[in-house]
C-alpha cells in the first residue's frame, strides 16, 4: 500500500513563497506518474501540476504557469510543488496523488493514492 505525506503548509502574506513536499513510501516511487491538486473552500478539487516517472515531463494548469513548478527526486521518493508569487486566490488544501501509470492523468479519479493535504493560506 502506498502512503503518501504532504508537508511544507502555511500561512503566508501574498507575494511569498512556499515548497511543498510529498514524501512516499510503500510503492516503486520511479514508476508512479504524480500530481498535485487543490481544493479550496466551497471549491471541486482542481488539478494544479502533473510530472512523469521521469520528471522530464511537466504539465500546469494556466493560473499555476510560471509561479509554480513540480518536480520530484526518485532516490528520496518525494515529489515538490515550488510556489512562488502566492496570491489570496491560492489558498486551498493542497493534495499530492499517485497514478500506477507512466502516462499523464488530468482528472483526479485516475489517480490512486492520496495523501491527507496540507493546507495553504495566503493573506492579502
Amino acid at each position: 500500500q502506498v502512503q503518501l505525506v504532504e508537508s511544507g503548509g502555511g500561512l503566508v502574506q501574498a507575494g511569498a513563497s512556499l515548497r511543498l513536499s510529498c514524501a512516499a513510501s510503500g510503492g516503486t516511487f520511479s514508476s508512479y506518474s504524480m500530481a498535485w491538486f487543490r481544493q479550496a473552500p466551497g471549491k471541486e478539487r482542481e488539478l494544479v501540476a502533473i510530472i512523469k516517472w521521469n520528471g522530464e515531463n511537466t504539465f500546469y494548469e494556466n493560473f499555476a504557469k510560471g509561479r509554480f513548478t513540480i518536480f520530484r527526486d526518485n532516490a528520496k521518493n518525494t515529489m515538490y510543488l515550488q510556489m512562488n508569487s502566492l496570491r489570496p486566490e491560492d489558498t486551498a488544501v493542497y493534495y499530492c496523488a499517485a497514478r500506477e501509470s507512466r502516462d499523464y492523468a488530468y482528472i483526479s479519479t485516475a489517480y490512486d493514492y492520496w495523501g491527507q493535504g496540507t493546507q495553504v493560506t495566503v493573506s492579502s
